[in-house]
């Protein structure tokens, strides 16, 4: 309980409280006046330093009242016999399109329009008009966010260089949707096949023409966000680059009824080499301990969610070493995503740790110095740190609101990226 309640309402606790030991936390009245209200306002990105301040001294009271009761432990402490997890950072270079399409997209007046916006954040009042005029930020993120992944996915009849790249790539008789434009694509091929995966038996030096299906020694687990994106993994990379690859996959299309069986097919057949899977459907709750490699071509922007999705192949039964891959865009959006990412983790490791499972060793000023920059090390790194000087919105909020992003289906709903991908001029 102790690793979840803090990411949840408080009141939850309270709720178990008093079902095991009534009045032990008082009234849900006096809970909610005492610690529930100023948890819940300290946590708002709006938040004013008293604020924040009466925050944490509720949620250390609280955590001192409920501690006795209380006992963190990690699945690695409790599983001795739980093989190692290895996470690694897989970096890849645009492919030469990609680059034009990025550089053509800092050169548009959306651009433009989108450093007017957020340079602005702060005076929504002063610049109504102006705001509802520009493009939406969660847009260009969207469209950047596609581009990384392939060019496919933006370059849409649209688009104002569709004409221009389209001509381009006939005169070099090539295709949109052949890899080499995806950098992506490019690596998840050579780490498909460094794993012993889509590798001929020819190749192996093998001269015998068996029916039987190969046995790779490794077997993966790949999760994109995008449903879009698993289709051209599946069409432009599997089939047609890797026809010895055999692979399921799982996503929102598959059928409830079917999911189970479909899971249990993986784990229990060997010859699979490859389950396809969406992070938002395959993430959560499902034993897949067939997999001892684990491959993110796309990643969630809440990093607890990929970490949950790392699980499925690290938990218990497994037996092997779990390696796990990311797939990241040199110099791009993504890069500078995932270090926010690592950013959000650290806060979290920092705030609930085996070395704070008493409060002792951590007082109120300690907490709050965790959500402040040391002016040292900003000195020292002004690079990262002063790229943001300028504007409104400070890293802390950003860091805030970046686990409350939406998922992929209210993007689409709200903020139509066809409309967005016309107005790249």
């Amino acid at each position: 309980m102790l690793m979840f309640y803090f990411q949840n309402n408080v009141l939850e606790l309270w709720s178990l409280f008093d079902f095991l030991m009534p009045g032990f936390l008082g009234s849900e009245k006096q809970f909610q006046s005492r610690f529930g209200k100023p948890i819940l306002q300290s946590r708002d990105a709006k938040s004013s330093s008293k604020e924040q301040e009466a925050g944490a001294l509720a949620m250390e009271a609280l955590h001192r009242q409920v501690l006795p009761f209380l006992l963190r432990r990690l699945k690695e402490d409790v599983l001795q016999d739980l093989p190692p997890k290895i996470i690694q950072d897989y970096y890849c270079e645009l492919s030469p399109l990609q680059v034009q399409l990025y550089e053509d997209f800092a050169k548009s007046q959306v651009k433009k329009g989108l450093e007017e916006t957020v340079s602005h954040i702060d005076e929504e009042n002063k610049n109504e008009k102006a705001s509802k005029d520009n493009p939406h930020v969660f847009q260009a993120l969207q469209y950047l966010r596609k581009l990384c992944n392939h060019p496919l996915l933006v370059l849409t009849a649209n688009h104002p260089e569709y004409t221009k790249v389209m001509d381009q790539l006939h005169q070099q008789h090539v295709s949109i949707r052949d890899i080499q434009h995806a950098a992506k694509l490019v690596a998840l091929k050579q780490l498909l096949m460094d794993c012993g995966i889509g590798v001929s038996s020819s190749s192996s030096g093998s001269s015998d023409l068996s029916s039987d299906p190969v046995v790779s020694q490794h077997r993966v687990l790949l999760f994109c966000q995008l449903k879009s994106m698993l289709d051209i993994v599946e069409n432009d990379l599997l089939k047609k680059h890797m026809p010895t690859v055999t692979y399921l996959r799982l996503d929102g299309s598959t059928p409830a009824g079917s999911r189970h069986s479909l899971v249990q097919r993986f784990n229990n057949d060997p010859s699979i080499d490859i389950l396809l899977l969406t992070t938002h459907v395959g993430g959560l709750g499902l034993n897949l301990t067939g997999a001892d490699t684990v491959i993110f071509v796309e990643h969630d922007w809440n990093p607890m969610k990929d970490l949950q999705a790392m699980d499925r192949a690290h938990r218990i039964g497994q037996k092997k070493v779990v390696n796990v891959y990311r797939l990241i865009t040199r110099g791009t959006l993504e890069e500078k995503i995932m270090g926010l990412q690592k950013f959000k983790l650290n806060i979290a490791n920092t705030v609930i740790s085996q070395d704070n499972s008493s409060l002792l060793t951590m007082d109120t000023g300690q907490l709050l110095d965790l959500f402040s920059v040391d002016q040292e090390k900003e000195r020292e790194k002004p690079s990262a740190q002063q790229s943001n000087a300028t504007g409104k919105t400070s890293l802390k909020t950003m860091i805030e609101n970046l686990g409350e992003l939406w998922d992929e289906e209210q993007y689409e709903t709200e903020y139509n990226l066809d409309n967005f991908i016309g107005s790249l001029k």
